[in-house]
C-alpha cells in the first residue's frame, strides 16, 4: 500500500504542471502551423520523421512543408479554405497537412478506404475547394471525379516514391493524370522560407475536419479548431507520454483518425520527439521494428493490441525499448498481456472522440481504466430493450449508482466547448438541454462507461469503458454507423429494409456488422448479386459479416427499427429460424452459415 501511495504521489507531481493547462483563447495567435515551425526551429538538426528508409530532420521537414505551402498558395489555396486530403500514411501526407495549417486552410481528412458515393459525400460535406490525392489512391478519385463540383485544376497529385519505383521507368501509372497538377514536380522552384501569414493565424480558426461515422446517416465532418488540436495534444505529450525530444514514437495508425493525428503527431510537435511512421500496421513486423528503430513510445488502439497479443512470442519483444503507450480501447485481458508479457511500464489509456468536448486520461498509470476527467459528467441509466435513456418520476434523466454502467454525458461550458460538426443539425442532435437545470447543455457521447475502484487515487474518480450504444460499433479499428450501412443496403434492388447492428465474435475486438434484411415482395435472395453490390459500395470494414433474411422487420410503436432482440439472438443458429448468410474471411461472397462454420466461430477458429 505504501509503495502504491508513493508511486501515485510521484506520478501526480510529475504531471501537475500539465493538469492545470488551459487551452488558448480563440483570438490568440496560436496554431498548429506555428507550433510545427517553432519545433523545427528549436530542433533543426534532430530527426523528425523516419519512413520506409527515408529520414528527415526537423529543418528538412520544415523546408518541404514550406515549399508545399508556397505551391498550394500559388494554386489559389488561401486562409479559410478547406482542402480534401486523400493519402495513405507517408511523409508527404503529413507535409500537406502542415502546409495547409501554415496557410490557415483546413484539411478535410478522408478515410483512405472510401470509394463511390461515400467518398463524394466526404469531399462535399467540408465544402472543399480543392482535393490533394496520393498517387496510390488516384483511382478512387478518378472513378468519382465527374460527380464532384471541382474543376480539373482543383485536383493536386502527389507522387508516391514506393509506388513509382515499382512500375516501369516512365509509364502511365507513374505520371499524374492530365486533369491533376503534379505538385512535387514544381517543389524545387518554390521558396523554402516560412510564410508570414502563419504567425497571424488564431486559435479559434479551423485546423481540420475529421470525418466520423457518428451515430446516424452518412459520415459527418467533426470540426477541429486549432485551439482544440493544441488543447488535446499538449496533455497527451506531457501527461500521457511524458515525452522528451530524445524519444521516438511508433506510429502506425491511420492519420485520418484523431488518435494517430492528435496523441501521435501532436506529441511529436510539443516535445520534439521523432516519429517512426508506418503506412499501415503489421503485427509480424512490429517488435523487430520497435527494436531496430528504438521506439520508446507507442500510439495504439485496442484492436491493434489484441493482434499483437495473439502473435507467437518473439525474441524482439523481450526487453523491448517501449516505455509508454498511449491510446484507447485496450480491453482488460489484453491489458494484462502488455503489462506481464511485454513488460510495458506505463499504459496511458484515454477516452475521447473527434467531435467530443472533453476527454478522460489515465494520468496515474492505474490498470484497466480510461482514467479521470476534470469535466462535469453524468452517467445516465439506459433501457437497452426500449433503446432509450431512463427518466425518473419527474421526467428527469435518471443517474446510475456507482459501479453501474451508464450513458456518458459531458457538460458543455466555457472550458469544455462543443465545436460539433460542419452540419448544424447533426451538431444539435448530439446535445441534450435542461438536464440538471434549465439552460444547461450536455454532449451525448453515445458510449457506456462505469465508475470503478482503482485503489488510492488522491480522491480522483476513475472510470472504465463498457461499450457503445447500438447505433455505432467498432470493427477493424473503424467506427461503423449502423444507419450509414443500412442506407446503403436499402438502396439494393432486393432489399425492402435493412436493420443493422453489431454482434460479438469470440476472440475478436469490437463487434462485427450484422444486417437483418427484409426482401422486397416476391423477391428471392440472390447471394451473388447482393455480394457484388456490397463489395462495390462499401469499404471492407463496413461490410456486414452476417446477413439474416427476415420475413418482416420488427419496429417499435414509433416505427423505429427494433434491435435489442436481434442483437441478443445474434447469429446463434439454435435461436434463429431465419436463414443466415456469412461473409467468411478473405471471401467476396455471402454463403449460408452452416453448423460447422458456426462452431468454428464459437471456438475462436474462424480466422477473422
Amino acid at each position: 500500500m505504501m509503495t502504491e501511495f508513493t508511486r501515485v504521489i510521484r506520478d501526480l507531481v510529475s504531471v501537475l504542471p500539465a493538469v492545470f493547462y488551459r487551452p488558448p483563447k480563440d483570438n490568440e495567435k496560436k496554431s498548429l502551423g506555428r507550433l510545427f515551425q517553432e519545433t523545427a526551429a528549436r530542433y533543426p538538426d534532430k530527426s523528425a520523421i523516419v519512413f520506409e528508409g527515408r529520414e528527415l530532420s526537423w529543418g528538412e521537414f520544415n523546408i518541404l512543408v514550406n515549399r508545399l505551402a508556397h505551391a498550394l498558395k500559388g494554386q489559389g489555396v488561401q486562409r479559410g479554405d478547406c482542402v480534401g486530403l486523400l493519402m495513405e500514411n507517408r511523409i508527404e501526407m503529413l507535409a500537406c497537412f502542415f502546409a495547409l495549417a501554415k496557410l490557415g486552410a483546413a484539411t478535410g481528412l478522408i478515410n483512405t478506404s472510401l470509394q463511390g458515393k461515400s467518398l463524394v459525400h466526404c469531399i462535399n460535406i467540408t465544402n472543399a475547394t480543392k482535393c490533394i490525392v496520393g498517387q496510390e489512391l488516384i483511382g478512387s478519385i478518378a472513378d468519382v471525379k465527374d460527380e464532384l463540383p471541382l474543376s480539373d485544376n482543383d485536383f493536386i497529385w502527389v507522387k508516391d516514391e514506393a509506388l513509382t519505383s515499382s512500375v516501369a521507368e516512365v509509364g502511365p501509372d507513374s505520371l499524374a493524370p492530365s486533369w491533376a497538377l503534379d505538385v512535387m514536380a514544381i517543389l524545387d522552384t518554390m521558396p523554402s522560407d516560412n510564410l508570414p501569414e502563419t504567425l497571424d493565424i488564431r486559435a479559434g480558426e479551423k485546423a481540420c475536419y475529421i470525418l466520423t461515422s457518428g451515430t446516424t446517416g452518412l459520415p459527418k465532418a467533426a470540426l477541429i479548431l486549432h485551439r482544440r488540436y493544441l488543447a488535446a495534444s499538449e496533455p497527451y505529450a506531457r501527461i500521457g507520454f511524458r515525452a522528451k525530444q530524445t524519444d521516438r514514437i511508433y506510429l502506425c495508425l491511420p492519420l485520418y483518425h484523431f488518435t494517430g493525428l492528435g496523441p501521435g503527431v501532436g506529441t511529436s510537435l510539443y516535445s520534439g520527439a521523432s516519429i517512426f511512421l508506418r503506412r499501415r500496421f503489421s503485427a509480424s513486423n512490429f517488435w523487430s521494428e520497435v527494436r531496430e528503430h528504438q521506439t520508446t513510445l507507442f500510439v495504439y488502439v485496442g484492436e491493434l493490441c489484441r493482434y499483437l497479443a495473439m502473435q507467437k512470442e518473439s525474441p524482439d519483444e523481450k526487453n523491448n525499448p517501449i516505455q509508454t503507450m498511449v491510446g484507447n480501447g485496450l480491453r482488460p485481458d489484453v491489458w494484462d498481456v502488455f503489462r506481464q508479457r511485454f513488460k510495458i511500464p506505463r499504459i496511458t489509456e484515454f477516452y475521447g472522440s473527434s467531435e467530443g468536448n472533453a476527454f478522460f486520461i489515465n494520468l496515474l498509470n492505474k490498470d484497466k481504466t480510461i482514467g479521470t476527467t476534470s469535466a462535469d459528467i453524468l452517467l445516465v441509466k439506459y433501457d437497452f430493450d426500449a433503446d432509450e435513456m431512463v427518466r425518473d418520476a419527474k421526467g428527469k434523466l435518471a443517474e446510475v449508482n456507482d459501479g453501474e454502467p451508464g450513458v456518458l454525458l459531458m457538460k458543455i461550458d466555457d472550458r469544455f466547448k462543443f465545436d460539433g460538426y460542419n452540419d448544424k443539425k447533426a451538431s444539435n442532435s448530439k446535445v441534450l438541454s435542461d438536464v440538471r437545470k434549465k439552460g444547461d447543455r450536455w454532449f451525448n457521447t453515445g458510449d457506456v462507461i462505469k465508475k470503478i475502484d482503482v485503489g488510492f487515487a488522491l480522491g480522483l474518480a476513475h472510470y472504465q469503458f463498457v461499450d457503445r450504444l447500438g447505433d455505432t460499433f467498432r470493427w477493424r479499428s473503424e467506427n461503423v454507423s449502423t444507419n450509414e450501412v443500412g442506407e446503403i443496403l436499402n438502396a439494393n434492388s432486393q432489399v425492402e429494409i435493412a436493420n443493422v447492428y453489431g454482434v460479438e465474435v469470440p476472440g475478436v475486438e469490437g463487434r462485427a456488422g450484422m444486417a437483418a434484411i427484409t426482401l422486397r415482395h416476391g423477391v428471392e435472395f440472390d447471394s451473388d448479386e447482393f455480394s457484388n453490390y456490397v463489395m462495390t459500395e462499401m469499404p471492407a470494414y463496413a461490410r456486414p459479416v452476417f446477413v439474416r433474411i427476415q420475413p418482416a422487420a420488427e419496429t417499435t410503436v414509433t416505427f423505429k427499427l427494433f434491435k435489442a432482440s436481434l442483437r441478443k439472438q445474434s447469429y446463434n443458429l439454435s435461436e434463429v429460424d431465419d436463414v443466415i448468410y456469412v461473409l467468411k474471411p478473405k471471401s467476396s461472397r455471402y454463403e449460408v452459415l452452416d453448423n460447422e462454420f458456426y462452431q468454428s466461430i464459437i471456438n475462436g477458429q474462424h480466422g477473422y
